[in-house]
């Protein structure tokens, strides 16, 4: 409770004396007994006062803490610096903004002599892994929370690689936060970041330099010049719109349409209930009215932090087609290929070139890899884990074209080591210009995809749960299914043929049993491979207090009877609910539509 009564933000120190004189000792047990700990984004939860909350206090102590790491592992700290963004989230009930957090988290480090580049305005995610790689900084810090809920905040960590912190670095940097509770001097002196000489803006220069890299995915200028499409782009109130408007204009276009209601920052997501793009129509509504209104067929939406997309086209019969991350995939997946089939060298071998994936996501990239020659990997959930690969793949002299998470999550090229909305955005511009020159549209290129490597039709979603050791109960029940450490064998009338648990590293595919992705022990993760083809993932959110399940069938290219593949789709789902999650047993709330 010191560390909150010696705080000198009002706000948060005003929840505690409000507690303490209430006697709700609950909640303080809740809020000070605990600490964040890395997820599959960096820290994530909510703001306000208390250990397990992102306010003043915390990021001040992770700082302190990443300060501590990174001078035991870099003898050059002092000289090559630290990069430091935001977005435009912010709450009033406890003084806590994106801006404040980000100036708070720069002190810290000023105060110890380290050269801070502190971008000057709000910025997208992926800004900040490429500004560490460009500026050969030491590692990077985004205040972000994605597409989570208002309330939220997070500290999202880069190393110097360009790629998100993985293990071991988590735990260590966890643990210097421990030693380091007591808040040092000079770090909340947010004006050093007004005042030291050691403070640069890197953002003029480095958005020139993304936008210099962009032209290396862009393969038709001339013909998006000449487009005759409109589209109309939505970046959730967050901020995305003036870099995607950047984006377009590199790669010939003319400036899509905004949303007006939704192109400026708004930390309260006011014309959304929730500022997730993934969920569909029912978020894109102002965006899906004002491209009909403009004769529009292509919807972009950027998530608040800009490095997610969602995408939209208007069909012949006046619906939309709003893609999947899945089906977005294929489409990318089959783009950056042909255009590196029509672009590649007399000598370049298609051997070296590779895709990848997160385990839950879509295996299409898979099934175009083994006809075109190419390589596919997966990697578990969350880029940190992709991004950690493609630098192995790139220090072996290997080219990454495209890689991708099934939660519209793209990554076209390797500028960037991390998902990345913008460049995403302007590659499904300039794919349906060039597909639009055919009389293609982006929905009828999916089919083709589809019938000429093999149907996989997916469906993924959620249940929310608040309650930890129900989460723990469900997953135990299947790891002692019918009798003691047996994993089910069906499940209803489907017969399982493997079982992979990565929370446990066991899979019954491999000859010692053992699973080839690492071991995840902080978060659960079972699939199931079904004797019908049929793979199925349920895994709890590294972000949000959430059971996600990923189920997909994966056909044969001779297999074109789509609505036969997705009823047995939606009866293994349904069994799945029953069978494996119970949700009404276990109180769980369906995730409303």
């Amino acid at each position: 409770i010191k560390y909150f009564y010696g705080q000198l933000n009002p706000k948060t120190k005003e929840q505690i004396e409000n507690l303490l004189r209430n006697g709700m000792n609950k909640e303080l047990r809740d809020r000070l007994c605990c600490r964040m700990t890395f997820g599959t984004a960096g820290l994530r939860s909510a703001m306000g006062a208390g250990f397990c909350y992102i306010n003043d206090l915390t990021v001040i102590q992770s700082t302190q803490g990443m300060y501590k790491y990174l001078e035991r592992c870099f003898s050059d700290f002092k000289q090559r610096g630290f990069v430091v963004g935001y977005d435009t989230r912010g709450q009033v009930t406890s003084s806590c903004s994106s801006q404040r957090l980000a100036k708070l988290t720069a002190a810290v480090l000023l105060a110890r002599d380290v050269p801070v580049y502190l971008f000057s305005r709000y910025v997208p995610t992926p800004f900040v892994p490429y500004a560490v790689q460009k500026l050969k900084a030491v590692a990077g810090v985004m205040i972000t929370a994605s597409h989570n809920r208002k309330e939220d905040n997070g500290y999202k960590v880069y190393w110097e690689t360009g790629a998100q912190i993985t293990s071991p670095h988590d735990k260590e940097i966890l643990k210097c936060i421990e030693e380091c509770v007591e808040p040092w001097n000079g770090s909340w002196n947010d004006n050093l970041v007004d005042t030291s000489p050691l403070k640069r803006d890197p953002l003029q220069d480095i958005c020139r330099r993304y936008m210099e890299d962009l032209k290396k995915i862009c393969f038709y200028r001339e013909l998006n010049s000449k487009t005759t499409l409109k589209f109309v782009h939505t970046s959730f109130h967050g901020v995305g719109h003036d870099y995607v408007q950047l984006a377009f204009k590199v790669f010939g276009f003319k400036p899509p349409i905004p949303v007006p209601e939704q192109k400026d920052p708004d930390p309260d997501f006011s014309t959304v209930k929730c500022p997730n793009p993934e969920e569909g129509e029912s978020v894109l509504e102002l965006s899906l009215r004002l491209a009909e209104k403009e004769n529009a067929r292509i919807v972009l939406a950027t998530d608040p932090d800009a490095d997610r997309l969602a995408a939209a086209e208007l069909q012949e019969n006046g619906s939309w087609k709003i893609f999947t991350g899945n089906e977005l995939a294929a489409l990318f997946g089959w783009w950056m290929f042909d255009c590196w089939k029509k672009n590649k060298s007399r000598n370049a071998d298609v051997k070296n070139v590779y895709m990848l994936a997160t385990t839950v996501s879509s295996k299409i990239l898979k099934a175009i890899a083994l006809k075109e020659g190419f390589h596919f990997e997966e990697t578990l959930p969350g880029f940190k884990w992709i991004g950690s690969r493609i630098i192995d793949l790139l220090e072996n002299g290997k080219e990454v074209l495209f890689a991708f998470e099934e939660s519209i999550g793209f990554l076209c090229g390797t500028s960037v080591l991390d998902k990345d909305g913008v460049s995403a955005a302007v590659v499904v511009a300039e794919m349906a210009s060039y597909l639009e020159t055919m009389n293609i549209t982006l929905k009828q290129q999916l089919v083709k995809v589809y019938e000429k490597y093999g149907y996989h039709i997916s469906k993924t979603s959620y249940f929310l749960c608040y309650e930890p050791p129900t989460i723990k109960s469900i997953f135990e029940r299947l790891r002692n299914f019918d009798s003691p450490k047996e994993y089910p064998k069906f499940c209803g009338t489907f017969a399982i043929l493997h079982v992979r648990d990565i929370t446990t590293g066991y899979d019954s595919s491999q000859p010692n049993k053992k699973s080839v992705l690492p071991v995840s022990k902080n978060s659960q993760m079972i699939t199931f491979t079904f004797q019908n083809g049929c793979v199925a993932t349920l895994r709890t959110s590294g972000t949000e207090p959430k059971i996600k399940y990923y189920a997909e069938m994966c056909a044969s290219p001779d297999q074109s009877d789509t609505a036969l593949l997705e009823e047995e789709l939606k009866k293994l789902i349904d069994a799945l609910i029953e069978n494996f999650l119970q949700p009404s047993k276990n109180g769980l709330i369906w995730r409303s539509v």
